[in-house]
């Protein structure tokens, strides 16, 4: 059984997220089946693996509900040691047609106060703007806000009809899964021991849970995690004599999700192949491959070898290109680490930022933010200050080397508000201009194939408010 944890304090140095702070700019509010891609540490064995973060939860994707219930959202599996890792991060739960809006944020984040309200204030932008016309939108003016996840679980449980003995009840069968594992572990006679104990535990609702947990493995990729949950299930299913299927019917179960990825990159166009990739970048996993696999496999059985050979080089053009970007990925936050480091330890850090000025990116910002939150989380004061003044720097040497153009937009991506970005453009009607309007979207679309899609959304929202101020 894996073993989660929070890894707060653990972030890789050269990792891009600090969800609460990242949130600042306005343009790390994911939803739906969209999510961040972001590099972490493995707090066992110190690897660096890539893993994706979702901040805002619908009830429209049952997908993501059952994910968030079954404890498996916002969970990595390091690849090197197999450790599973719980990554803290803002959430926000919303259910239209309950009214039901719902805000976790780990106190692990150590977030300030108005870094939790933009965060709020985002989310609840972003689903306004979802929302039917004449749909209430009232209850999201003051959601409920949660200490623990846990709690914020048994409220949508809670919502969903389910009762409080239900849900301890559950808790208690999650908790014996959680011990059978171990004893598992431990071999066959300290198995046998603790069912022994707890046999009429070990009843039909206990195994509607674990054929759930199996589920849950098999669509966030884990499928390590499934095969120990499943081969669990057939050893508790030998010793206490149960009979009633389930297991089988698991492994045909689709996950939503890489389901639609793999539609997507079959009907993706060679131009577009790419840009699609970085967007779905987050989930192209195993479970991915292993769909698409399957795919091959029935195109042959159906005798249609042109659509299997099509799709066995679309397969490897796919691999080779996530690997780029991989590589490419880890290269820029390399690159922004070791920039960080030598203006950290220059007597004249503005004079290393300024000669390397070509390396002041979005990585090296985010690599930035990431060490100066864990500076202050940890009370390191002086180092704290050194790294707010470094930022100062480079965001300074990047605005000189703007033109005119792209620091306005620079200033409209940083407003607090949508609202406020609005007032922004009205307050600069000489700015907007046919070649402005286009300039953005042009921006978008670079966002959206590098695999930023909120982003590329927040541009295009103020191309079309800019190209109402034209006429």
């Amino acid at each position: 059984m894996y073993n989660p944890c929070y890894n707060t304090e653990e972030w890789l140095s050269v990792a891009p997220v600090h969800p609460a702070r990242a949130i600042l700019k306005g343009l790390r509010v994911t939803t739906g089946p969209s999510s961040q891609a972001i590099q972490l540490t493995c707090p066992s064995c110190r690897a660096s693996l890539r893993a994706s973060v979702v901040t805002i939860v619908d009830a429209q994707h049952p997908e993501l509900k059952a994910r968030l219930i079954a404890g498996q959202l916002n969970l990595a599996m390091c690849p090197n040691c197999g450790m599973a890792i719980m990554i803290s991060a803002p959430l926000f739960y919303h259910d239209a047609a309950k009214q039901l809006a719902l805000v976790h944020i780990p106190q692990q984040l150590n977030a300030r106060q108005e870094e939790q309200e933009r965060f709020i204030g985002d989310a609840t932008s972003l689903i306004m703007r979802t929302l039917p016309p004449n749909a209430p939108r009232g209850y999201l003016l003051a959601p409920r806000r949660f200490l623990t996840l846990n709690s914020l679980i048994d409220a949508v449980l809670e919502a969903d009809g389910v009762s409080r003995e239900t849900i301890e009840a559950q808790r208690q069968r999650v908790d014996l899964i959680g011990r059978l594992a171990e004893a598992a572990e431990r071999g066959d006679d300290a198995l046998a021991a603790l069912v022994n104990q707890r046999r009429s535990e070990i009843n039909d609702e206990f195994f509607a849970t674990l054929d759930t947990f199996i589920a849950a493995s098999r669509q966030v990729g884990r499928d390590d995690s499934a095969q120990l949950l499943l081969a669990l299930r057939h050893r508790l299913a030998e010793l206490v004599g149960f009979t009633g299927t389930g297991d089988e019917t698991l492994s045909e179960m689709p996950d939503v999700a890489t389901t639609e990825a793999v539609e997507r990159l079959i009907a993706a166009s060679d131009d577009d192949l790419e840009g699609v990739i970085a967007e779905l970048r987050p989930v192209i996993d195993y479970s991915f491959f292993e769909e698409w696999t399957s795919r091959i496999e029935q195109a042959e059985q159906a005798g249609d070898h042109a659509t299997a050979e099509r799709l066995t080089a679309r397969r490897s053009v796919i691999l080779e290109t996530v690997e780029r970007m991989d590589r490419e990925a880890q290269a820029l936050f390399d690159a922004g680490a070791n920039l960080l480091r030598a203006a950290l330890d220059a007597a004249a850090p503005e004079r290393v930022l300024r000669e390397r000025s070509d390396q002041i990116n979005e990585a090296f910002m985010l690599v930035l933010q990431s060490n100066l939150a864990a500076a202050e989380r940890s009370g390191q004061v002086q180092l704290a200050e050194r790294l707010r003044a470094i930022e100062h720097l480079a965001t300074s040497i990047v605005e000189e080397s703007l033109s005119p153009e792209d620091r306005f937009i620079s200033q409209l991506l940083q407003a607090e508000t949508p609202q406020s970005a609005a007032q922004l453009l009205r307050q600069n009607p000489a700015m907007i201009t046919p070649a402005f309007v286009k300039h953005l979207n042009e921006l978008a679309d670079q966002m959206d194939q590098n695999g930023r899609k909120p982003a590329g959304d927040r541009l295009r929202q103020l191309a079309r408010e800019a190209s109402v101020m034209l006429f």
